[in-house]
């Protein structure tokens, strides 16, 4: 498969070009909202990834207007199908691409809020068109981040912006993401296309074992430890397990499908 986009699952489309493998989110009529089919692809693509001989890097896209919008809570029985096996996916795929020996750039074409901001927030290289806009959005739903942001955002931007982002839910627009140094590159619409092909091309033409060293060095410095990504990833999970519990979480769920502001309790 070169250069021909193919369907990897429903909402999942993937191609390789010029030594990238290019992963693309395609539910655009829900801003490119992750199912569970979706998040587990995309990992096992991501995983595959790292034993291909004709892939280089991992490119990682929307369809349409958003990059994510995050997992998929649409419909009356939201609550009910968001357990912790949703949360287990998530972490899988932000672990699978941490974990990538090969270069993973993130194509920020629009929105990426909730899980779709942690998958992001994850790569290694970061390229948002200056109409995108990043988003914790699980206190709005009354949730608590996850897909290991606690830990990649506060290792990006600092303790301050990180509880504004995730207290406040308050989104980041690429010109903010990229003055605070969440992200790596910030292109004007009519150059995101030509911006993200070229640094697919120089990752794609480098050196493998030179990148897989960096890449493993950074993290290591900036994603382990005490405070790092998998006791993150950890305390996120148990935080989390412990909210879908909730009857606040619940309201959060039936809020957002109702397209309302929702009531909290405490409860």
């Amino acid at each position: 498969m070169t250069g021909v986009e193919e369907p990897t699952a429903p909402g999942l489309l993937s191609r390789v070009q010029d030594g990238a493998l290019w992963l693309t989110m395609s539910r655009p009529e829900v801003f490119n909202a992750m199912t569970g089919e979706m998040t587990l692809a995309l990992t096992d693509a991501v995983r595959a990834a790292a034993s291909r001989d004709d892939v280089r890097l991992v490119v990682v896209t929307g369809a349409g207007d958003a990059f994510s919008a995050g997992a998929d809570i649409s419909g009356e029985d939201a609550i009910e199908r968001f357990d912790v096996r949703a949360m287990d996916a998530a972490n899988a795929l932000v672990r699978a691409v941490v974990d990538c020996p090969k270069p993973v750039l993130a194509a920020v074409n629009g929105m990426a809020a909730g899980v779709g901001c942690s998958l992001a927030l994850a790569s290694d290289i970061i390229v948002a068109r200056d109409s995108a806009s990043f988003l914790l959005a699980f206190a709005r739903i009354g949730f608590m981040p996850d897909g290991g942001t606690s830990a990649t955002v506060a290792a990006a931007i600092g303790r301050p912006r990180a509880m504004r982002m995730a207290l406040l839910a308050e989104p980041l627009s690429a010109t903010e993401a990229y003055d605070a140094g969440l992200i790596t590159h910030l292109a004007a619409t009519e150059e995101y296309d030509a911006v993200v092909a070229t640094l697919a091309r120089r990752l794609a033409a480098g050196a493998p074992l030179s990148q897989t060293a960096t890449k493993r060095a950074v993290n290591a410095a900036t994603l382990t430890g005490p405070w790092g990504l998998e006791d993150a990833l950890e305390r996120e999970r148990t935080g989390q397990t412990v909210l879908m519990r909730t009857s606040d979480a619940a309201e959060g769920m039936r809020a957002f499908s109702e397209r309302r502001k929702p009531i909290f309790r405490g409860e």
